[in-house]
């Protein structure tokens, strides 16, 4: 059992040297015990190439019966458990702003609930949430509607959320015109994704407009946004409920634009194949009942 969770870390973080890390082994205990496994299954399980080490085509034909295992492995070690006695290990990727505004109370029940389940929470794109969760590397994914999905996935909606072009209230009107077509607007951009949905959206209205914006500014948080956005120096396209209290105060403004449908949905996306542990089962009931209500 400890040689296949090592060969599952190994593909999981890709490299030998991250599996030691994350496994607090030494880079030659690794290697020994892949070595031991190749000799118990009679299978060559990575090959080097270059100075990498890659995994073979048999080593990714077993993966799915390694998963058998270890998955009946946290069946049995569960089996007759409370949910408050439950343990074994939960991975969640979830966006940045579901993440930051909307998840928390479900993050919160869920380690009252189950606090003997080690839940490790990822903040990715959505389009790479989607990935991971197609090659297994995460349980569950939480996150917007992307769409290019596979018949392997799942695929769970939980609520719609409106989109806001936000602004500062002391930003000079002529550069709030976000309708008149053919343009070149004298306004940055200020994204924290630019591959986000939701950016994409704002990409695509911009095009069809043929609306020109003089810069773009990335920043690596939501908040600190919201702080640069309202100091007047950009403009932010994101989930109204971000700026909610923003724009109640008045600190942000809304700009008015002439996209018709603004808004996206949040989803629950896991594979088929995947065991549906009590704590994953716990973790999708709560995230339903906290986002359904809005």
């Amino acid at each position: 059992m400890k040689y296949l969770n090592t060969f599952k870390t190994i593909l999981q973080t890709g490299s030998f040297i991250n599996a030691a890390r994350k496994l607090n082994y030494t880079q030659s205990t690794i290697t020994f015990q892949i070595q031991q496994l190749e000799n118990e299954l009679s299978v060559k399980l990575f090959e080097k190439i270059g100075r990498k080490m890659v995994v073979t085509q048999s080593g990714k034909d077993i993966l799915p019966y390694i998963d058998t295992i270890l998955q009946s492995v946290e069946q049995l070690e569960n089996y007759g458990k409370n949910i408050s006695e439950l343990t074994g290990s939960l991975k969640v990727a979830i966006p940045e702003t579901l993440l930051t505004y909307k998840m928390q109370p479900v993050l919160k029940a869920f380690r009252e609930q189950a606090p003997g389940v080690k839940l490790s929470v990822q903040t990715l794109n959505c389009y790479d949430i989607r990935d991971k969760v197609i090659d297994g590397s995460i349980d569950i994914g939480i996150h917007y509607d992307v769409g290019g999905y596979v018949p392997s996935m799942v695929i769970e909606k939980f609520a719609d959320f409106s989109l806001v072009l936000i602004a500062s209230p002391i930003l000079d009107p002529q550069f709030c015109d976000f309708k008149t077509t053919g343009q070149r607007n004298k306004i940055c951009l200020i994204t924290n994704d630019p591959n986000s949905i939701f950016q994409g959206i704002l990409n695509n209205y911009l095009e069809e407009k043929k609306i020109e914006l003089e810069s773009i500014m990335e920043l690596g948080s939501i908040e600190a946004i919201k702080g640069c956005v309202a100091s007047n120096l950009g403009v932010s396209f994101i989930p109204s409920y971000v700026a909610e209290t923003e724009l109640e105060n008045g600190t942000l403004h809304e700009v008015e634009i002439d996209l018709l449908n603004k808004k996206i949905s949040a989803v629950c996306t896991y594979h088929k194949n995947k065991w549906i542990s009590p704590a994953m089962e716990l973790f999708i009931r709560l995230t339903n009942e906290h986002l359904s209500d809005v």
